[in-house]
């Protein structure tokens, strides 16, 4: 059996997405559209693939990283130009070659094999895939002779109007036994409307010299489909969701809510996991059995934990352990590592932390930089401050310890195990082991400047008033030409007599006391 070979066709810009990024870079469900392509592809043989790339080929390059070989088309002339360049990269081997396109990610590698076996047992020069397209706007046909057998494929550009009456269309995925195709190629010419080399113009060099032609029609055409417009890209996001949230929900995951849960191809979860409304998850993450993830919830590139629960949060490049706790309101970002039986509660943000054993940091911290012991707990609003101006600085915090609210860590600083840390503090420097640390101001009182007002308009001629404060040892102060009290004025010491019309003000002032209210009545009420 002669060995294969498979080149993907990923040169071209895709004009009617109307973007600068290559088409088959455009993202579905998170991942390239050439990827599926190319995980595909992977599965039939076990030399590498060839990816053509022009258009911004350094940029799809990037987005593959080591996968396959690469070969460059650097004019955009058409899909049989593109096969010629990748041929002579392939000087030397003569077996079967396997042509795809890069913007087909629902193309499986079984119906790739079916076509290869029907390649190999009827000897062919070349065998297409084809499908049956109740509409077939768009693709090129298949023509046939009137017994049967395949003499041309034409571009619908190119097409007459009874050529594109044929429902029969060309996928675009070919088998060619290598040395016909390399003859083929060299009899190539532009004759088409674009001034492109097309690759179906091979299938009829091939049926003009008399090499045996195959063709297998595809018993899901919706494989061969790919988006050509933005339209058509959300329809492809759509299916290939549904698609993996079906795998999923097979393998005994509960998806409360399918229409709002989104889920990259590269994700795994454990059994008797839920996933609540609102979540994302994207990379390669992993969640184990039993975890309850969400509502509205995002992670991307983690690992969580069998039994843990993530609610309401933000988790990149995480790794979680068993009976984790995150949530609500947590953003946890890269570096990240929380121990079993750990709580990392509402509004903390973590960065490149550990938290060991049945630590808690339960609420409205940011601990950047730190490693946690076991069976710490981290009070409300405590951060460290790790950050100098010119580079990062970690903060360690040993087992057993307790850290009061509102404590600041100036790093770099260590913790030592079993410590206390005083609420309210700000530490800058290590704490030894079993101690207590409280690094505050010292508590003071200083003058109430003003107290309660209360004031009383006089009704009648002689009205008689007192002014009353129910906390002893105060100077009541008072005006009677409406402006405002101060220590200065006028002091209080018994009743009043005021004319009609009058209006009194008055305030209670006190060394270092914060006072309650003063009150003014008329004598007889």
């Amino acid at each position: 059996m002669s060995e294969l070979r498979v080149v993907i066709l990923a040169a071209g810009k895709g004009t009617r997405m109307n973007s600068e990024q290559p088409k088959v870079l455009f993202p579905v469900c998170g991942v390239p559209m050439v990827q599926y392509v190319l995980w595909e592809a992977e599965k039939l043989s076990p030399l590498p693939p060839l990816v053509v790339v022009g258009y911004k080929g350094e940029q799809v390059m990037a987005a593959l990283g080591g996968q396959g070989e690469y070969v460059w088309q650097k004019e955009q002339l058409g899909t049989g130009d593109a096969v010629k360049k990748a041929c002579a990269h392939l000087a030397g081997f003569d077996g079967d070659l396997l042509v795809l396109y890069g913007d087909t990610p629902f193309i499986t590698a079984q119906s790739l094999q079916a076509l290869v076996d029907v390649h190999r047992r009827s000897g062919a020069a070349a065998t297409v895939l084809t499908a049956e397209l109740p509409d077939p706007t768009g693709y090129g046909r298949i023509i046939r002779s009137p017994e049967g057998r395949l003499t041309a494929i034409v571009e619908e550009k190119d097409a007459s109007a009874e050529e594109k009456k044929v429902r029969e269309v060309n996928t675009g995925i070919y088998c060619f036994a290598l040395p016909a195709l390399r003859t083929s190629l060299g009899g190539l010419k532009p004759q088409n409307a674009q001034g492109e080399y097309y690759l179906t113009d091979v299938i009829g060099l091939l049926a003009a010299a008399g090499q045996t032609l195959a063709t297998v029609k595809s018993d899901r055409p919706e494989e061969i489909m790919g988006p050509n417009d933005r339209v058509a890209l959300a329809q492809t996001e759509a299916k290939m969701r549904w698609q993996i949230l079906e795998r999923i929900m097979a393998s005994g995951v509960t998806v409360l809510d399918p229409a709002t849960t989104y889920i990259d191809p590269r994700v795994r979860i454990g059994r008797d996991t839920t996933l609540y409304p609102g979540v994302l998850l994207w990379g390669a993450t992993q969640i184990g059995p039993n975890c309850q993830i969400g509502p509205y919830t995002q992670i991307s590139s983690s690992v969580i934990g069998e039994g843990s629960r993530v609610v309401f949060s933000n988790l990149t490049d995480v790794t979680l352990g068993r009976a984790v706790e995150v949530g609500p309101f947590t953003y946890l970002r890269p570096g990240t590592r929380v121990a079993d039986g750990a709580k990392v509660g509402s509004f903390v943000e973590m960065k490149n932390t550990t938290v060991g054993e049945k630590s808690k940091v339960p609420h409205l911290s940011y601990i950047g930089d730190t490693t946690i012991g076991s069976r710490v707990n981290i009070g409300a609003g405590t951060i460290t401050c790790n950050y100098d101006g010119v580079r990062k600085w970690p903060t360690v915090i040993g087992n057993g310890a307790f850290i009061g609210s509102n404590t600041n860590f100036v790093a770099p600083v260590t913790i030592g195990e079993g410590a206390l840390v005083g609420a309210g503090s700000t530490i800058t420097k290590d704490v030894p082991a079993h101690c207590v640390a409280v690094a505050r101001a010292r508590q003071s009182f200083r003058v109430a400047p003003v107290v309660f007002l209360e004031e009383y308009m006089a009704e009648e001629d002689c009205c008689l008033v007192q002014i009353n404060c129910p906390t002893t040892e105060v100077n009541i102060h008072y005006t009677t030409d409406g402006t405002e009290p101060t220590e200065t004025s006028l002091r209080y010491q018994g009743t009043l007599f005021l004319a009609k019309g009058t209006l009194l003000k008055a305030k209670a002032f006190r060394e270092g006391w914060m006072p309650s209210k003063t009150g003014v009545r008329k004598i007889g009420e």
